[in-house]
């Protein structure tokens, strides 16, 4: 690793835009190697801890403050292997996480073609048997409580044999559930598309927050790939010579 001059706690924090005590946390809590100490005891930062500190501000953004420092602290104790696949783990949970997002979208797509038909409105006015939906649906009854097993719709049990009653909101969901399958999902897909389409909906606007949730999705990537940059090069303890020497945003 290249050598720079020596930062002082107030330098390194004022590289970083945040405060000398932070720098100290940050040691203590293991996101910072430790420091160096001069011969009048105060601690001495290099280009390491400048590396640590961007990656920890950008991997910070990605998954939270929280889950930034619990994987800084931790990937010193591990081996390569383990550390590399740690920040892979963390690609991946985004990458999940915006595939959900787009089946949920997908989801929503099909809520909105199913209002749009004259037909689907004039049956989603009043309740269902698992007779009459089956049959609007075009699928047998037993595909129907094969959903129901795989929780992707939920019946009212209401006469005195407990049959089912599918009403307006359970119809509805039957028939994205029915696109969905249509299209090709797996029951797993579809059901991580309800469950995200459910939540979506009970914050607001669906389809703005879904849109909201692809933008948030896209910074963190972005975040996670700038700090995959410096972990890198701290995981192989030789950054480039620019990148030791850059400021810190």
């Amino acid at each position: 690793m290249q050598k720079v001059a020596a930062l002082s706690t107030a330098q390194i924090a004022d590289r970083a835009g945040c405060s000398v005590q932070q720098v100290r946390d940050l040691e203590r809590l293991g996101v910072l190697p430790p420091a160096d100490r001069a011969a009048n005891g105060y601690r001495q930062f290099g280009a390491r801890h400048v590396l640590a500190l961007h990656a920890y501000g950008d991997l910070a953004s990605a998954v939270g403050p929280v889950r930034a420092r619990r994987v800084m602290s931790t990937l010193s104790s591990h081996a390569l292997p383990e550390a590399v696949a740690t920040i892979a783990a963390l690609h991946l949970e985004l990458v999940a996480a915006r595939t959900e997002a787009l089946m949920a979208q997908r989801a929503l797509a099909a809520t909105q073609a199913a209002s749009e038909s004259p037909a689907d409105a004039d049956a989603d006015a009043d309740a269902m048997t698992i007779t009459e939906l089956a049959g609007a649906l075009g699928v047998r009854a037993s595909t129907l409580r094969f959903w129901e097993r795989e929780d992707l719709l939920v019946p009212e049990r209401v006469t005195r044999r407990r049959a089912r009653l599918y009403p307006p909101a359970a119809v509805r969901d039957a028939r994205i559930v029915a696109a969905l399958r249509a299209a090709g999902y797996r029951i797993p897909d579809v059901r991580e598309a309800m469950v995200a389409l459910h939540t979506a909906a009970a914050v607001g606007d669906p389809g703005a927050v879904l849109e909201r949730r692809l933008q948030s999705l896209a910074e963190q990537m972005l975040a996670l790939l700038r700090a995959g940059t410096d972990l890198a090069a701290l995981l192989e303890h030789a950054p480039p010579p620019a990148l030791a020497d850059r400021q810190l945003g």
